[in-house]
């Protein structure tokens, strides 16, 4: 099958392929960078970026701010004409705040969701950075086509489909996900999603004869090879959102002893997991979410104040303490998130050979 180029607006990425936003740490300036340098999206996960300056304990909102314009001008150094964009959760506290550093920094898209992105329009009102939210099923894509549509009269520069078998938050409820597990549908357990991403595909095109605009859709999550990616296509979309995968690279901001997990996974290691931003995830067990899982409390520091609707004192763990210790690389104490298909890296890749194998000979 034939490749063509990502053409969002007036913006086209060379290789159609999204790096997936991935935090806290794990897809920052070095990982978007070498994506964007090779082509494709290079995608900065916003999510507590500012884990390493010095006032992240006492001002986060400061060095989150700050670090989102340190990792955008690393990622542009590495690439100076590629297309870099950051990921912003709807859960986040000081939201329009980030999503203002972000266009300012000079993104050009934003994907956004762990929530839908009902206001992005309003936030980003006066720039010229392309906006993508992400959904999961046609009643989301609905929701956010019609609204955006009737208060903003624009509609999304792309759309991101994320599926079930995606890593870290996942927008699907823990009933959802036994629908689409493969123990119960066998071989057709592909299939009942790919109705779904009909659907989807099947709403944009009556929203984009409405608006008389093209909106290009992006699929991802389990997607691992170019089998799968080129079922993407042959589905209809117009590009592959892909984050497992580039994990295991050299270039990944991750700490080795991340990587190392995922390389040492077994598929029996990876789990549907509770999250304290109030929606399922999916990520490696190991003694701290054994732990969780049995219902110890862990202990937290002190409140970082990252989501909306966390309540400290009757969290089972904090989301901010799990992730940074995966990202310094304290894996017996951190929240490892991961995609379905994690268990299949079997050694440290570059970029450039993880975009060669997912992609054919481009026209």
């Amino acid at each position: 099958m034939n490749v063509h180029p990502l053409k969002i607006g007036n913006i086209e990425a060379g290789v159609p392929v999204i790096q997936g936003g991935m935090g806290v740490g794990i897809s920052l300036g070095n990982l978007a960078g070498a994506v964007a340098k090779e082509g494709g999206i290079g995608v900065i996960s916003a999510a507590q970026i500012g884990f390493r300056e010095p006032d992240f304990d006492t001002d986060t909102e400061a060095a989150n701010l700050r670090a989102i314009g340190k990792e955008y001008r690393k990622a542009r150094e590495i690439a100076p004409k590629g297309i870099i964009g950051f990921n912003l959760m709807v859960a986040m506290r000081h939201y329009e705040e980030y999503v203002r550093a972000a266009i300012d920094a000079g993104a050009d898209i934003i994907i956004s969701g762990a929530g839908l992105p009902m206001d992005l329009p309003k936030i980003a009102v006066d720039s010229e950075v392309k906006l993508a939210p992400i959904v999961s099923t046609e009643k989301s894509a609905k929701v956010i086509l019609r609204y955006w549509g009737k208060k903003y009269s624009r509609m999304p520069d792309l759309l991101v489909i994320e599926g079930p078998k995606a890593g870290g938050h996942l927008g699907f409820t823990r009933e959802q996900l036994k629908e689409y597990r493969a123990e119960e549908h066998g071989a057709d357990c592909n299939a009942v999603y790919d109705a779904e991403v009909r659907k989807i595909l099947d709403t944009v095109k009556q929203y984009e004869e409405q608006y008389h605009c093209k909106i290009p859709a992006a699929l991802g999550g389990g997607i691992e090879n170019r089998q799968q990616a080129e079922h993407a296509f042959a589905l209809g979309a117009d590009a592959v959102q892909v984050a497992t995968r580039f994990v295991t690279t050299w270039e990944c901001d991750a700490d080795i002893r991340y990587k190392e997990a995922y390389l040492m996974a077994g598929e029996e290691d990876i789990a549907i997991v509770k999250s304290p931003v109030g929606m399922p995830g999916r990520a490696i067990m190991n003694p701290f979410m054994k732990k969780v899982m049995e219902g110890e409390q862990i202990p937290h520091s002190p409140c970082h104040r990252c989501l909306h609707s966390c309540s400290p004192a009757e969290i089972p763990y904090c989301i901010t303490d799990a992730l940074i210790h995966a990202a310094k690389g304290e894996v017996d104490d951190a929240l490892l998130f991961c995609g379905a298909y994690a268990y299949k890296a079997e050694h440290l890749e570059t970029v450039k050979e993880v975009i060669d194998s997912l992609m054919a000979e481009r026209v």
